[in-house]
């Protein structure tokens, strides 16, 4: 007979063997999963017997898991902010990195009820989507180029009932050269092109990942569009890599934006650039 305590030991010694790390974090997920009940709940189960019904899919996934799938598509779905989104491989996994960004935007951001938002290279949605709901009279625009992201995000906005517009487009090649906004948030590829990524983060799509051979080709053809199609006094905020805080905030204020910073993410990394237009 198994049961719960025997398969969550197993399971660990079997990732960690592999590389995976926090392998008995990994192991709870997947047998609380596979019971629809919480990785709390498994403490009070670890006598219950596993019959076949619950080992079989949890041995396939724990052999995706130590192949380099990502948790977070064996389970299908990922918290983020206040709302918990669909994942797979059509688009990015949501990272940490950027709920802190969706976080501050929150905290600091004061917008009218007229106010219109855009999340360009929206992915799965999750930026969008959790900045709707945090201003929830605000119009929001999720734009992405690629059909199967954008799919993606319209069953997330689906999944948690929050309403948004959705528009193709490479970049602002689709939106109105008039069309103004007073929050432009974007998330865009900034992996150079022959970085070595972990097995983990090739799931990703390469489409939502590489930005050229500095990773910065997007971002420098992105910021000044972006400046043209903010409001006087609206707000543009990124998501950039480890090293590009320094170009980036000179392309900010090449393109006339003001009040130029680039916030640190919870490691100690400058990740988010934050500009806004003359007027406010």
């Amino acid at each position: 007979m198994t049961t719960v305590l025997d398969i969550l030991d197993k399971g660990t010694a079997y990732l960690e063997k592999r590389g995976v790390e926090e392998a008995r974090r990994n192991m709870q997920m997947l047998v609380a999963h596979q019971l629809d009940c919480t990785r709390m709940e498994l403490y009070v189960r670890f006598d219950h017997p596993l019959d076949d019904v619950h080992l079989e899919p949890l041995r396939a996934a724990l052999k995706k898991r130590g192949e380099g799938v990502p948790i977070q598509h064996l389970l299908g779905t990922v918290f983020f902010r206040n709302h918990e989104f669909k994942t797979d491989a059509r688009g990015l996994i949501p990272r940490p990195e950027t709920e802190e960004l969706a976080e501050w935007l929150a905290k600091n951001v004061t917008l009218s009820d007229a106010a219109r938002i855009l999340d360009m290279g929206c992915g799965s949605g999750v930026l969008g989507l959790s900045l709707a709901a945090d201003f929830p009279k605000a119009e929001v625009t999720l734009a992405d180029l690629s059909p199967d992201a954008l799919a993606l995000a319209r069953e997330n906005a689906e999944f948690t009932g929050i309403t948004v517009t959705f528009l193709q487009s490479d970049l602002f090649s689709a939106i109105p050269t008039g069309q103004r906004f007073d929050l432009i948030v974007a998330n865009l590829p900034y992996v150079p092109d022959a970085e070595e990524l972990a097995a983990e983060v090739r799931h990703d799509p390469a489409l939502a990942l590489f930005g050229g051979p500095d990773g910065m080709d997007l971002i420098r053809k992105f910021v000044p569009e972006a400046a043209r199609h903010l409001t006087p006094g609206g707000w543009l905020a990124m998501e950039i890599g480890h090293d590009q805080s320094e170009e980036t905030e000179k392309l900010l204020r090449n393109a006339s934006l003001t009040d130029v910073l680039t916030l640190k993410d919870l490691s100690g990394i400058p990740r988010f650039p934050i500009a806004r237009s003359a007027g406010h």
